[in-house]
């Protein structure tokens, strides 16, 4: 099992992969809060406070921590119900422990399944990793500088 981990020890693999979800769930969940708290300077803030939505945040506080723990098993599912726990104002004492535990479920699967899936794509060559990444990174930076310069052009000028 090393070698299709690069020499790195299991654990050391399942430790990344939970700080990993760790890290990237918070960050949604956070910015779910601000995307919220923002919202209150625009017309949709006044309909985040009606009736519907409260109900909702009842739900979510009552019954969230388990979709959020479950979440981690699905794809595509997990990022959204992060940011709706956020921007539902799930409260941090139960989004904490379901998060440690979605974190946990989430390195387990992809410290064995996810690791011999990548095995058998690449052939255990880690280096297609880091090409990946390369690339995330570049459609990132190129993303941002034309967002930037499309902000730029749309200003009205004075």
């Amino acid at each position: 099992m090393d070698d299709l981990m690069g020499g790195w020890p299991v654990w050391a693999v399942f430790a990344a992969f939970w700080a990993i979800a760790m890290l990237r769930s918070n960050a949604t969940y956070w910015a779910g809060r601000g995307l919220r708290a923002g919202s209150g300077r625009t017309r949709l803030g006044s309909r985040l406070e009606g009736p519907a939505v409260r109900r909702t945040e009842s739900l979510v506080r009552r019954w969230g921590a388990g979709a959020v723990a479950l979440s981690f098993l699905t794809v595509g599912v997990q990022t959204l119900v992060n940011a709706a726990a956020g921007a539902l104002r799930m409260p941090l004492p139960r989004y904490v422990p379901a998060t440690v535990l979605g974190s946990l479920l989430w390195a387990t699967l992809y410290t064995s399944a996810g690791v011999a899936l990548w095995a058998a794509v690449t052939g255990g060559a880690w280096w297609w990793l880091l090409v990946a990444l390369a690339a995330l990174a570049l459609v990132a930076v190129t993303t941002r500088v034309l967002g930037r310069g499309a902000a730029r052009r749309a200003r009205p000028t004075t």
